[in-house]
């Protein structure tokens, strides 16, 4: 049984005083949840990364970062390394987001590299692929997902690809308030699922997490769950809040 992961994933929001604040009480509501088959993972901003791991210490999440670099060190103004990540007890990263690829341009190769950084210095990279409303539109969201994933973490041999955790984020529906149905996901989940299971077998295939991203909520989170190819969520506005966040976490371990 593959284990669930709810992640938050925090963007550009929040001061520290904020931040802390809401990191007190996601810890403190972790506390009474009985969570057997359900990881939490805070991907929060950089200035706070630090605050997060310190709160990693007795509770019951882990501490994510939203960017890496695939340099160790350098000349590389406003950017933060893996090594850095791994001096502040970071145990993840997000890689790929589409405001990523998006706003920053970020190519394939270049997020291979960001991948390669991570897995070399023992940071799980939770890699986002997914389609915009033209292209699913157009019919082509399949290919365009297989394509994202085949220029990028497909060519990592097995031993390290089993490391890595998936996000299918349609891009329609991160923060539009419009969510992918859970046949949407599901169906996309499945043929990911497919495609990894004939690059790298079915016993990788069935190991891998995946997990949804657009607009999960604490509404639509427990149907969403409940897919079989579905392992949890990458949850962006609903991880801003407390109460939802946590209600989300107990979808996930229902």
């Amino acid at each position: 049984m593959r284990t669930k992961i709810v992640a938050g994933n925090w963007k550009m929001n929040k001061t520290f005083q904020e931040a802390e604040e809401l990191l007190a009480e996601i810890s403190e509501g972790l506390e009474s949840c009985e969570l057997q088959n359900t990881d939490v993972i805070l991907c929060v901003p950089a200035p706070y990364l630090e605050l997060a791991a310190d709160f990693c210490d007795g509770s019951k999440f882990m501490a994510g970062a939203q960017n890496i670099h695939d340099q160790d060190f350098g000349a590389y103004t406003g950017e933060v390394s893996a090594p850095m990540l791994k001096s502040l007890n970071v145990d993840f990263t997000i890689i790929g987001h589409s405001e990523r690829r998006k706003y920053f341009g970020e190519s394939g190769d270049f997020l291979k590299k960001k991948v390669e950084a991570s897995l070399k210095h023992g940071i799980g990279p939770i890699f986002c692929c997914g389609e915009v409303l033209d292209e699913r539109n157009q019919g082509i969201h399949f290919e365009v997902v297989k394509k994202q994933l085949e220029e990028t973490v497909f060519l990592f041999p097995a031993d390290e690809f089993r490391q890595i955790i998936i996000a299918y984020e349609p891009v329609w529906a991160i923060g539009t308030g419009v969510n992918a149905t859970p046949a949407q996901a599901q169906e996309m989940h499945a043929a990911i699922r497919r495609w990894i299971e004939g690059k790298f077998g079915e016993e990788v295939s069935e190991s891998t997490i995946i997990l949804y991203g657009g607009s999960c909520n604490a509404g639509n989170a427990a149907e969403l769950f409940r897919q079989p190819d579905v392992d949890g969520g990458l949850i962006g506005g609903a991880s801003l809040k407390a109460s939802e966040f946590l209600t989300i976490v107990k979808a996930a371990e229902k």
